[in-house]
């Protein structure tokens, strides 16, 4: 199987991305990082390259009727733009909860788009129905050795651009494209580590390589939502169990720092799913040390109304920003003695909330909201010390 997924990966190589060094986070990490931008891919992530093998391959063997795919958002572009280029006409079944920028760039790229269901388990059933009403072909995200393949072409490309490489890290959902690195790269160097990331929240193939079987998640918790995949593929879960060298999870708040850290450092917008290759890297997941590593972020494709929210996260997370409740007297002139104490503790003040009907409050006390911008952990610490040291009760949120 593998020599038949490394031959249709050569059939669906598409225009790199140059790998990206960077400095910063090589000293982070003892390792030197390298970053495969597919955020920067048209479609904005890696999914149109297993979408447009898959795709390639049914129009080789003359079926060039309509194709049908059920996605969230990433998988829906890919093969939007690719059955559009191919002269194939798609239909792409996404949630009602799919956010409005990725179902209006799936619908300029030339498909249409039906809206069906909460979550992708719903879209997934309208879309086998309309398969069956239509007589068009599924085409599954993840679970496809045409599919696999395509993704492939991503391991083949790092392996082109930075031979000596020792680590690849890339995100796993459904675990196509981590299937598809490590089928191709362990073919051509089995020196090279291949390691999959998924979310805390939602980790059936990190499950799955512990226990070496096919494991489905209960629940699909986390802010990385191209990744939360309760179910993954057969086919894939199957190579990676085979072929990769260990699936690591990460929490919110490292994905969300990561997230952040691109921003700042690299000037580069990745999605939450896309961050969790780097989330691993930064927290220490997977150790790279003296090692050449290349973490892949797989795509860009974020609702804007959502970076504020994940800026939040990072700052949080990095003890840029601190929140907490204070107790003070309720009569004139209280509040601004403590956000006195603030300021002369130099933190920058950015919400202010008063609370007079929480539970256990004397009625002469008001409790008081407070987010902070500071320093770091050592400065939000000393704040909260002076805040006790004046005599102000405080909870840290």
């Amino acid at each position: 199987m593998l020599k038949r997924l490394m031959k249709l990966a050569a059939l669906a190589l598409l225009a790199a991305f140059l790998l990206t060094g960077c400095l910063d986070f090589s000293a982070m990490t003892g390792g030197t990082v390298y970053l495969k931008c597919e955020n920067r891919q048209k479609t904005g992530s890696f999914k149109i390259r297993g979408a447009s093998n898959k795709i390639a391959s049914l129009v080789e063997q003359g079926r060039t009727g309509p194709v049908v795919a059920a996605s969230a958002g990433n998988h829906a572009q890919g093969v939007a733009y690719a059955a559009s280029r191919l002269g194939v006409p798609a239909t792409i079944v996404m949630p009602k909860t799919a956010p409005i920028a990725k179902l209006q760039a799936t619908e300029g790229y030339g498909a249409r788009v039906v809206a069906a269901g909460d979550c992708f388990d719903d879209a997934y059933a309208e879309a086998l129905r309309i398969c069956e009403e239509e007589g068009a072909t599924f085409l599954h995200p993840y679970n496809d050795p045409e599919v696999i393949a395509g993704q492939g072409t991503l391991g083949l490309e790092i392996l082109s651009d930075l031979p000596y490489v020792d680590v690849i890290v890339a995100p796993a959902g459904g675990g196509g494209l981590l299937a598809g690195i490590a089928a191709a790269v362990k073919q051509i160097n089995p020196r090279v580590q291949v390691y999959g990331v998924q979310a805390a929240g939602c980790d059936p193939i990190a499950r799955s390589f512990r226990e070496k079987k096919l494991v489905v998640a209960e629940s699909g918790s986390t802010i990385a939502d191209g990744i939360a995949v309760k179910a993954p593929g057969d086919i894939t879960v199957d190579i990676i169990n085979r072929l990769a060298d260990g699936v690591v999870t990460v929490t919110e708040s490292e994905i969300a720092n990561a997230i952040l850290l691109l921003i700042e450092r690299c000037k580069q917008v990745v999605e939450p799913s896309g961050a969790t290759s780097l989330a691993a890297v930064l927290s220490g997941k997977i150790d790279v040390r003296g090692k050449r590593v290349v973490c892949v972020l797989s795509g860009g494709n974020i609702d804007v109304s959502f970076i504020q929210s994940i800026i939040e996260r990072g700052l949080v997370a990095r003890h840029r920003r601190i929140k907490f409740t204070a107790i003070v007297v309720d009569r004139p002139g209280s509040l601004v003695q403590l956000l006195q104490v603030i300021a002369d503790a130099g933190a920058n003040i950015l919400a202010v909330e008063h609370d007079k009907l929480r539970e256990n409050l004397n009625p002469n006390e008001t409790s008081v909201h407070i987010s902070c911008e500071v320093g770091g952990k050592e400065h939000g610490q000393a704040l909260i010390d002076r805040l006790v040291e004046k005599g102000y009760p405080v909870e840290v949120e």
